[in-house]
């Protein structure tokens, strides 16, 4: 599917904006900042006491769970085929996954990762790659050979598949603390988890959170950065996917770093940037990836059967200037 950078595609940033407006009680702001996953968050909430020891204890039992790169995590169990109870952060977030996978007819895939792998970071293993590879790689990728039987146990067709989850836990790690803060009666704050945003009720200022989508600009360091808009999410969810600035141009044309799990091969570059703003993370994070891999038209037509999801794509126009569709309504988040 391909390597997101949410940090290089979207800033947040706590502004003002009369959206809505609300008082303050006997509760004060508290704002914690941290890493997890490889990637930081930010979370700030309204509540008479710091929480930062409860919202960390959650996020490393998050991290147990889904995080391919540790050793003892259950993600890491079930591709090594070893015997592991499934928590309930993995069954919903593999749930979620298979949905995704049908509904965009493959492209939004799990099992994608050794495909990635042999293309290597910024298409480096490029030359290398061959008919033979991809084909050889296809035989156990694919999210219909994995699936939960009747008593939630993987089922997979082959032994060799594995599962990689980064295209949409960290929206799902969102939701989770989320609701950790909402089970404590929090009505106001916003979750910030590499790029992905959970927010509810109003900011410090009385007002709605404010999150900036960034300008796609060619820039190999991706130091630059420049405001495409302002949108204003009030009891809402959001997460952009985007890789302007990992493509390779071959023929004249534009490649990205999206690989189509039916091919084995980089998609051609539609879509530059996609944001998509659902009631939960975890759907606005998957489909903002799924949708960078299917293409405007696909996306389009996908997005307007599910009920509550908004978007938001940034495409490049024949002439190389910058063209933006969005979904009928979204106008309500606009800002600026």
């Amino acid at each position: 599917m391909r390597i997101k950078y949410r940090y290089s595609l979207l800033l947040f940033l706590i502004l003002i904006v009369s959206c809505r407006s609300g008082s303050k009680s006997s509760y004060s702001y508290h704002q914690h900042f941290g890493e997890i996953f490889a990637t930081g968050y930010n979370i700030k909430y309204a509540y008479n006491l710091s929480l930062e020891e409860e919202i960390v204890a959650e996020l490393h039992k998050f991290d147990l769970s889904l995080n391919p790169f540790k050793e003892n995590s259950i993600i890491s169990k079930v591709n090594r085929n070893e015997p592991v109870e499934l928590d309930s952060f993995f069954l919903k977030v593999f749930r979620k996954s298979e949905e995704v996978s049908r509904k965009s007819q493959g492209k939004f895939d799990i099992t994608v990762s050794p495909l990635i792998n042999a293309w290597g970071f910024g298409f480096q293993n490029m030359e290398s790659v061959t008919p033979e590879i991809i084909d050889s790689l296809k035989e156990f990728v694919g999210y219909e050979k994995i699936s939960l039987d009747s008593k939630d146990n993987i089922v997979k067709v082959d032994p060799r598949v594995q599962i990689n989850t980064s295209a949409i836990a960290k929206g799902y790690a969102c939701d989770v603390i989320a609701n950790l803060l909402e089970s404590y009666g929090i009505k106001n704050y916003m979750v910030e988890i590499g790029g992905e945003v959970a927010a509810k009720g109003v900011n410090d200022k009385g007002v709605c959170w404010r999150i900036e989508i960034s300008k796609p600009v060619d820039d190999a360091t991706g130091m630059l950065r420049y405001r495409q808009t302002v949108l204003s999410l009030c009891d809402k969810s959001l997460a952009t996917s985007g890789n302007y600035r990992n493509y390779y141009i071959k023929n004249g044309k534009k490649y990205a770093h999206t690989i189509d799990p039916h091919s084995g091969y980089p998609s051609q570059l539609d879509i530059l940037g996609a944001t998509v703003i659902a009631d939960d993370c975890m759907t606005a994070d998957a489909y903002a990836t799924a949708f960078m891999a299917m293409g405007m038209e696909k996306s389009i037509e996908i997005a307007r059967e599910i009920a509550g999801l908004h978007f938001y794509f940034i495409y490049e126009k024949g002439d190389n200037s910058l063209g933006v569709e969005h979904s009928t309504g979204f106008e309500q988040f606009f800002v600026e």
